[in-house]
Order: structure tokens, then sequence, then C-alpha cells
């Protein structure tokens, strides 16, 4: 069996209009202007230049704030995309094809590796939407007040807004698309968008990295400064660790895997997703209530809070426009173009809570006076 381009890929595949036969094991360049349609180049641009963002932000954090968290956050991020992502795109190499199956399938962008399965737009995902929904969450004062805990529980939920408005539009704009055939781990879905992604990458394992990064190199009593090769393998640890917390969250609607089981399905994971919902709006109002009563300290170096978020937001609103038209145009959730539709209902939702911690956060990192620097 060719495990690079197996026949649920290669169908996969051809439905966006590609094909993974042949592809380069390594890298492949295209032209920007000749990829599928004119978001992707977008998008791109959007993600990988947060990503750069949020690195330089990082750095600045660590030497001249002297906090190593947002490196930490940074580097972890992209080892646990090297941990988690390839099993995904190809389960036969580790022997996943009868337990997982295949998955889903990027669309080729400008920049692609490993036989064209992982867009550079990707590696950047990780650390942008990180270091975004960290930055907010850190603006707003829940680490200094709640501690890392439920800290990491507001980030968790950050994600699980910003995340979803992407992923609900994603399939209908090309950018990937899900094996439908995969029903054992791709339902129940939420539209076109299974609800195990929902939950589990798009919260659980922003949450459980941030907790562990938080744990392992950010300041505690007796720790000291931490250097830069201890910064280093805790960062590693942090991110390796991160989809163990992914497979205990899973365990429970994963025990009643099945056709006939998916509205135990569905309600475990709605009950789960609930969750995530009511800590993270709790912990907003508590934050915007702290921030009315001014008792949060300015953090240091809040320009990445900023700005970044409103930015992502903003184009993330642009494109759902754009996509509007075919999506209200769709017939039992599929456009003229053959494209699945996500959940609109669900990404307005995210997007209003995504806009309630942009304007908190603005309001927490207002010019007063010049702030201390305050770690997490």
């Amino acid at each position: 069996m060719d495990y690079t381009c197996d026949a649920a890929a290669a169908r996969v595949a051809e439905r966006l209009g590609f094909s993974c036969h042949d592809a380069d094991p390594v890298i492949d360049f295209r032209n920007p202007f000749g990829l599928e349609n004119d978001t992707m180049p977008v998008l791109e641009l959007l993600i990988i230049g947060g990503a750069v963002f949020a690195l330089v932000h990082a750095w600045r954090r660590w030497r001249r704030d002297g906090d190593p968290v947002n490196i930490s956050l940074w580097f972890a991020s992209v080892v646990y995309l090297a941990v988690i992502e390839p099993p995904l795109y190809f389960p036969g190499w580790f022997g996943l094809e009868e337990h997982v199956g295949f998955i889903f399938s990027h669309n080729v962008f400008t920049v692609q590796f490993m036989y064209d399965r992982l867009p550079l737009y990707i590696v950047a995902f990780y650390p942008a939407l990180s270091q975004l929904a960290y930055e907010l969450v850190r603006a707003l004062g829940v680490f200094a007040r709640r501690g890392p805990l439920l800290g990491s529980m507001a980030v968790a939920f950050a994600c699980q807004v910003f995340y979803e408005i992407f992923d609900h539009l994603g399939p209908q704009l090309k950018w990937w698309a899900w094996n439908t055939d995969n029903e054992a781990i791709n339902q129940p879905a939420l539209a076109s968008v299974p609800m195990n992604s929902m939950l589990l990458f798009a919260s659980v394992s922003f949450g459980a990295m941030t907790y562990l990064v938080v744990r392992l190199v950010g300041e505690k009593d007796g720790r000291g400064t931490l250097t830069g090769r201890r910064i280093g393998w805790r960062t590693v640890v942090a991110g390796a660790l991160t989809p163990l917390a992914m497979i205990i969250v899973s365990a429970p609607s994963g025990a009643f895997r099945g056709e006939d089981r998916l509205g135990i399905q569905r309600a475990i994971l709605g009950a789960e997703l609930a969750v995530v919902w009511i800590v993270g709006l709790i912990l907003l109002v508590d934050a915007w209530r702290a921030v009315r009563a001014d008792t949060v300290t300015p953090v240091a170096s809040p320009l990445f809070a900023r700005t970044y978020p409103a930015l992502y937001l903003g184009v993330h609103v642009v494109l759902w426009l754009i996509a509007l038209p075919a999506y209200f145009a769709a017939t039992n959730g599929v456009t003229e173009q053959g494209t699945p539709t996500g959940s609109l209902w669900y990404a307005a939702l995210c997007t209003v809570a995504a806009t309630g911690f942009i304007l908190v956060a603005l309001r927490a990192t207002r010019s007063r006076s010049v702030a201390a620097p305050v770690r997490s």
C-alpha cells in the first residue's frame, strides 16, 4: 500500500483539485496567485505574518521583560505540531490506519512540506494562535488573579472562539477537506466540522499546552532565572505531552464510538464544549469586572494583544462575508461549487465572544502609567 497517497487521501485531494501522487517528500513551492482561490494567499499572509510577529514579541518578552513563557509557548506549539500532525496525515506510517484512518487533507498552498500534506501556514498557525490567546488572557490579568489552571482554561476558551471562526469557514473555501467516509472519527459533526476537532484541537490542546508551559517555565518561588537550555528542554516536554491531555479528554466520547451511538457521542462532546464556554465566559466576565474596577495591572509589552487579535478577527470576518453568498445559496449544506458549509450561527457566536475578548483587552491595556513587567 502507498502510505503517502492511499486511496482515501487521493480521493480527498482530488476533491480539493490536486493530486497527492508523486509529491515532493520534503518541500514544494507554488505561485501564490495561482492557488485554488484568492482567499488562500490572504490567509497565508495573515497567519505566517502573525507567527513572525508573535516570535518577535515572544523574544522581546523574554530578553527585555524577563518572562520566558511566550518564547516557550511559541516553540512548544511547533513541537506539538511535529508530534500530532504526521500521524493525521499518514496513519499508515504509524500503524493507525485501522484505528483512526485517513481524517482530512489540506489543500496545496504556496509552500508545502511532507508530500504536500503540511502547508507552511499550518506550521505558523499553532504558534500564532497560541500567542494570540495567551496574550489576550495575560492582558486581562487572569493568570495573575486566578492562577495557571484557570488562566489556561481561559486560553482554551479564547482559542475555541478564534479557532472555530476559521474552522467553520475553511472547508467551504477549500482550505482543507474532511474525509467524509471516515465516520468513526469525523462524526458527530456540527455542520461540516467534526465535534472532536472542535473540542480537542481548538481548545484542549492549547489549554493543556499553556498550562504545561506556565508550570514548567513560568515564575515560581525558589526557581530562579532559567537558562536557555533549561527553557529548551522544558519547552519540548510541554509540547510533547500536550497530546496526552487530548487522549484523556477524548476518552468519554471515544468509549461510545460507533454509528449507532452517535447521539451519545454528540451529547458528551456537546457537554464538554459547554463546559469550555461556561468556564470561559465566567472568566471573561470576571476579567471585565476587574478591568472596570481598575484592579487589573497593565501588563508589559501589550502591543501584540492590542493589534493582532483584532487583525485576525477582522480578516476572518471579511473572508466570511466573501463566502456568505455561496453559503446562502447552498443546498443541504453543500454549495454550488460542491464544498460543505460550516455552522454560521456557531461562527457568529464565536465572533461575538472574540470581540468581547478584544474589547476587554484593549481597555485593560489602554495607556496609563508605564507598567512594570508582569509575569504570568
